[in-house]
């Protein structure tokens, strides 16, 4: 019987390692299982929200002469013991190595009420059901002041000019960005109207806006959740070693440390880079997807894997269609304060990068600008 990688996740991480373990594990059966049949570009999932088209991306498409088979479906249980799947069509698949690849969503149980009625931009879904709302919209505030609250703020100010638009960070705008990067946002945010709170942690979300730690409320129309993303609990259930986000614990071959037939990459893996605790981020997801491919077809020969080697060379943030900051950085996620591009250049930058990742997903041999 050929060896058998199943490949669960078809975002960034999943796609990639699938593509790459399909390219290069030999006679090995692979399958890729997700819960839809289209690849979502999470990254602009913001531009979703606000109305605009984005590209449909079928998975079948993205597999073509691959050789990899794909299985539209729910994963609803992991035994690890037995190296077993099961999936919500009362399926189940049985693998020999496993690539663990399903990702995030947004974390709606930090404080009381954001589950109840907050909107988020995590899935595709969020997205559009915060953009069939948008019209209706007077205000919207969206919480969370890293990169993803950044773009999704910037993206309702410059799509809808007659919105109020408030920002609220439990710390700084931008903290993973240098001086002068952080000095850009706050100008182009103060330029479009937009209100930024900083330093306001939130109590509490109500239907009728927020409530913060300091008493203040922030009535709004809408609340956006965009400040921190949690993993399926798929993994701790089944009884693999993970942190205490539930992130699988890997070597640095991207084995799980409990169970070194399993693979885990993306979003829900735990890895240092270069001595610092991975973020989650597309720039580290997709080229440690493409080494768990790696991983999964070194398994798959009989080979021992090779060690993951991750660096990280900047943060692209768009300011709506023709703005933004390129905000380079050392290996090791450090920002170079005076290394950032604004304006459209950055705009360019960032689209360029986008565009790279779907380049990447299309052809398994190369990496990608992210």
């Amino acid at each position: 019987m050929n060896h058998r990688i199943v490949v669960l996740g078809a975002g960034y991480a999943g796609l990639g390692a699938a593509k790459r373990a399909a390219r290069a594990a030999g006679d090995a059966e692979v399958t890729l299982v997700n819960a839809s049949d289209r690849f979502v570009e999470r990254v602009r999932l913001h531009q979703v929200a606000t109305g605009q088209e984005t590209a449909d991306l079928p998975l079948a498409g993205l597999l073509d002469g691959t050789g990899a088979e794909l299985v539209v479906a729910r994963v609803t249980g992991l035994d690890a013991d037995a190296r077993r799947v099961r999936l919500d069509d009362g399926r189940a698949l049985d693998y020999d190595t496993l690539v663990y690849a399903l990702g995030s969503t947004a974390d709606l149980d930090v404080v009381p009420g954001a589950r109840e009625h907050a909107l988020a931009v995590a899935r595709p879904a969020d997205a559009e059901r915060l953009r069939d709302r948008l019209p209706d919209l007077g205000s919207v505030t969206v919480i969370g002041g890293g990169l993803t609250g950044i773009e999704t703020a910037a993206e309702f100010a410059d799509a809808r000019p007659g919105l109020r638009v408030d920002l609220v960070t439990a710390g700084v705008l931008g903290e993973s960005l240098g001086p002068r990067a952080r000095d850009h946002l706050h100008r182009w945010f103060a330029g479009r109207g937009v209100t930024v709170h900083e330093n306001a942690p939130v109590a509490k979300v109500a239907a009728d806006g927020l409530m913060l730690e300091d008493g203040r409320e922030l009535p709004s129309d809408a609340v956006v959740w965009a400040a921190g993303f949690r993993v399926p609990s798929l993994a701790a259930d089944a009884g693999l070693g993970v942190d205490g986000r539930g992130r699988i614990r890997v070597d640095a071959s991207l084995r799980a440390e409990t169970h070194p037939e399993i693979v885990a990459v993306g979003d829900v893996a735990t890895l240092p880079v270069r001595g610092r605790e991975a973020r989650m981020s597309c720039q580290i997801g997709l080229p440690m997807g493409l080494h768990g491919g790696i991983t999964a077809a070194a398994l798959a020969r009989g080979r021992e894997p090779a060690r993951a080697k991750l660096r990280y060379v900047g943060q692209c943030v768009s300011l709506g269609r023709g703005d933004g900051v390129v905000q380079f950085s050392r290996a090791d996620d450090t920002p170079i304060a005076r290394a950032v591009v604004t304006g459209r250049a950055a705009a360019r930058i960032k689209e360029t990068v986008v565009r790279s990742t779907v380049f990447a997903m299309r052809r398994p041999g190369v990496g990608a600008l992210l």
